[in-house]
């Protein structure tokens, strides 16, 4: 079934009132009317199965059937911080870190960013940033759809470390040293419901400066393999580790 996400407001005790461009996918693209059903979840990670009840071109109404029961959501909460990279990459790192499970995505300013974060044009990169997060959350069926934050200087980043449970820097020269196993340990020391925050770099990687506060605030550096990853790479690699850590063998 078609899975989309809502706001709080369009959820009722007994049905659900969709507007917007979701009547246009529900209309044109997936040609559904009265008697079809669909998946509908709500900002709070609950999702419902519907069934169509009232259809038109202004708004569709939808009569809620159950709750869904299955969980797909990683038990803990990733947290992916990625220094600003060139081109489109991030919208790679967002559209693939969304399937893999991620639940927030922080774009930041570092160091060795290449690029130059334009504050004229930021609201319609994050509005398609986030658009690129809920097509990717609809389509790999997750419950929650990830919250891509306003682009952070580094500082503010690092006054953000403490609301994290653990806080991990992904640093090359750690690869470099075949250093895997902070990784390992500081993901056994995590619990279910748990929240993860994990720093990735641009191309040119973290300087040492960087790396110096980051530690001086709680982040544990680690190694991703002996092999040395591109920035896009890596966040996905990171993911792909922790689902398997958490889901695979427990």
């Amino acid at each position: 079934m078609q899975r989309y996400f809502l706001n709080k407001s369009q959820f009722h005790e007994e049905y659900v009132m969709i507007t917007g461009d979701v009547i246009k996918h529900i209309r044109r693209v997936m040609r559904m009317n009265e008697g079809d059903r669909i998946i509908c979840c709500s900002e709070e990670g609950t999702c419902y199965i519907c069934e169509l009840s009232d259809v038109s071109d202004e708004q569709i109404q939808a009569t809620i059937l159950s709750e869904e029961k299955s969980v797909v959501e990683l038990p803990i909460k990733v947290t992916i911080a990625h220094g600003l990279p060139k081109g489109d990459k991030l919208e790679l790192v967002i559209q693939k870190g969304t399937e893999l499970g991620a639940n927030a995505f922080i774009p930041f300013e570092a160091e060795r960013s290449v690029v130059k974060w334009d504050a004229k044009k930021a609201g319609k990169k994050v509005e398609r940033w986030s658009k690129i997060a809920q097509e990717a959350a609809e389509q790999s069926h997750r419950q929650v759809c990830p919250n891509v934050w306003d682009v952070v200087k580094f500082p503010l980043l690092l006054e953000k470390f403490n609301q994290f449970d653990t806080v991990l820097v992904a640093y090359e020269e750690a690869a470099k040293n075949d250093e895997k196993s902070h990784l390992v340990s500081e993901l056994n020391k995590m619990n279910e419901g748990e929240s993860l925050l994990f720093l990735f770099g641009p191309e040119g990687g973290f300087s040492d400066r960087e790396i110096d506060l980051m530690k001086e605030n709680g982040a544990v550096p680690c190694g991703l393999g002996p092999r040395i990853l591109r920035s896009e790479t890596a966040p996905l690699y990171g993911l792909s580790a922790i689902s398997y850590h958490f889901e695979l063998l427990r």
